[in-house]
């Protein structure tokens, strides 16, 4: 039993002495390392049940932990109203520490989900435009996301969505159609097609009708692609137009995606939703799930606090709210799993609200097991991002430019392309779920805190240590465990953080918060840097016991920078 299970178990008996059974309490780590290893909250939890003080009773738990702990801590104290602070003793770290040597890459992971099948949907970029950073963003914390449930033990499938039908696709052929190209040749000519098709249609009402005819066109197009052959010829040419500018996007877009590590297993589009979707929506149409409304087919959501969107215009053609449910029913089909996670911005939180609702009285079963996790979108000095306005930065964008910031402080393109990626991603993945951001380019590649690359360089500098070590001729048996007889009788802090590492990241997992890690990951490296400034490693006291640490702290860092999805250089 871990040294938190048995705090836990001794705290349990000791309420359950005092008349108390079956209290929901927690045993957590203090926000700062001062306050000890861990902090028990059951006096403030059970005071009102046995009608004491919370000081009384915490008293009272602290001297039974002292007593039952014995050499497994240094201290035990009462703090604020009723707070249990237990610092542990080095022997107890370790204990603790043992797994950060010998488990290598199973470091930090666990078996809680062991089993499971979880379906994840993230990114979500729509072919016939270019991929921007908000499905970037998406894309790097999806991928964290289902990195953390892997390390659970859970198996991942990945999917992600694209719009290749509708609207913003038929703006893109109008335009193209408008000047002759029938062979687009790059997603960019694509995405530059869309811009100018957008402002057409809204300064133009003939560019309207002529594009809003032309999207029910290749609506009624794409449902006959099994039966190309019956088709007239201009509308095979419009399908094969289609396809190749599907493709074209799609390849673009796994280029971005492969840049950040990430490969989905299934790449579903609104092409293969629209029919699933039509008969699910039309037969809830039948059932007084939906509703008739001014020739549409809607979801009237005030029954359940939330308002009324339409599934179906007046015109014929499927909404994103169909789509959604189509998509539920495709993934039913294709993917086994016993939970499905959506990840978006917060912009569709009403949405997925609505199609959930809906979703839960037409297939109760999928409704249960989907959650919907949204998260925060990239603000910009100048304003919210559109593509309809052109002031969108690309994924790609952003990309070429943080690489060709980090090349000129790395002349290494291997090295600066590693950099800049995690600098991104760190970015990104330091918010807390839902909270916007602000990119900035020199803050990200900043080599004094709170930055990817602040991480990076603390685990080569910790490499570095153990080259530098295997390397000297006086130093023998570097690869052996931690040596209990040759250890400071006080542990260091770089030690007591690094037991907390499975704990961290099982909680990072269980709230699906990957800022959780971040930050762990950032005082790990702050830690480091200040055990390396402080202490002479090799060649000075309890020297065995230091580069085992530092061994702890490399496994640690590198597991830990794995999960978020963040490479770790050579060398820097």
């Amino acid at each position: 039993m871990s040294i938190k299970g048995k705090i836990h178990k001794i705290v349990k008996n000791s309420l359950a002495d005092m008349g108390a059974e079956d209290i929901d309490f927690a045993v957590e780590y203090p926000a700062s390392l001062e306050h000890g290893d861990f902090a028990v909250n059951a006096a403030m939890v059970v005071a009102k049940k046995l009608s004491k003080n919370p000081r009384e009773i915490a008293d009272e738990l602290a001297s039974n932990l002292k007593s039952a702990l014995g050499k497994d801590i240094i201290s035990v104290s009462v703090a604020g109203p009723g707070f249990v602070n237990i610092k542990l003793s080095q022997s107890a770290i370790l204990s603790e520490l043992e797994g950060a040597v010998s488990e290598d890459e199973e470091w930090g992971k666990n078996n809680t989900r062991s089993g499971e099948r979880v379906s994840i949907e993230y990114g979500n970029p729509n072919p016939f435009k270019e991929m921007h950073i908000g499905h970037l963003m998406g894309a790097v914390i999806g991928e964290a996301v289902s990195r953390l449930i892997e390390s659970s033990g859970a198996v991942v499938v990945r999917d992600t969505f694209g719009g290749d039908v509708g609207p913003h696709v038929a703006k893109a052929l109008w335009w193209l159609l408008r000047e002759g190209i029938t062979e687009p040749g790059s997603a960019t000519e694509i995405g530059k097609a869309y811009l100018k098709g957008s402002n057409a249609y809204e300064k133009s009402e003939t560019a309207k009708k002529e594009i809003d005819s032309l999207n029910v066109t290749l609506y009624e197009t794409i449902s006959m692609a099994e039966n190309e052959a019956e088709l007239q010829n201009d509308k095979r040419k419009l399908l094969a137009m289609w396809r190749t500018g599907r493709e074209l996007s799609m390849q673009e877009h796994r280029r971005v995606f492969a840049l950040i590590g990430t490969k989905f297993d299934y790449e579903f589009f609104d092409s293969d939703t629209v029919a699933p979707g039509m008969r699910v929506v039309n037969d809830g149409l039948k059932k007084g799930i939906f509703e008739k409304s001014d020739g549409a087919v809607v979801y009237h959501g005030e029954k359940h606090g939330l308002h009324t969107l339409v599934f179906i215009t007046s015109r014929g053609t499927p909404t994103y709210e169909t789509k959604d449910i189509g998509l539920a029913f495709l993934r039913e089909e294709h993917i086994t799993s016993g939970k499905v996670i959506i990840i978006t911005g917060t912009e569709q939180i009403g949405h997925f609200n609505v199609v959930l609702s809906a979703l839960s009285e037409i297939a109760p079963g999928i409704a249960k097991k989907t959650t919907h996790v949204p998260h925060g979108l990239l603000r910009l000095t100048t304003g919210k991002m559109s593509s309809r306005k052109g002031n969108v930065i690309t994924g790609s964008g952003l990309i070429r430019e943080v690489i060709e910031k980090a090349l000129e402080r790395n002349k290494d393109p291997i090295v600066a392309e590693q950099v800049a990626i995690g600098a991104i991603k760190y970015m990104i993945l330091r918010q807390s779920p839902g909270a916007e951001i602000v990119f900035d380019t020199e803050k990200s590649l900043s080599l004094d805190g709170d930055s990817g690359p602040y991480l990076q360089y603390a685990l080569v500098r910790a490499q570095s240590v153990l080259r530098n070590a295997e390397k000297s001729k006086d130093i023998k048996n570097i690869d052996a465990p931690i040596l209990t007889d040759d250890a400071p009788e006080t542990p260091y802090d770089i030690s007591r953080l690094i037991v907390r590492f499975p704990e961290i990241v099982a909680n990072a997992e269980r709230l699906l918060a990957p800022n959780l890690l971040t930050t762990y990951l950032t005082e790990l490296a702050g830690e480091w840097n200040s055990f390396y400034a402080k202490e002479r490693i090799i060649g000075g006291e309890y020297e065995a016991y230091k580069l085992s640490l530092a061994r702890a702290f490399i496994k640690t860092m590198t597991n830990g920078l794995a999960i978020l999805g963040i490479e770790a250089p050579k060398k820097m």
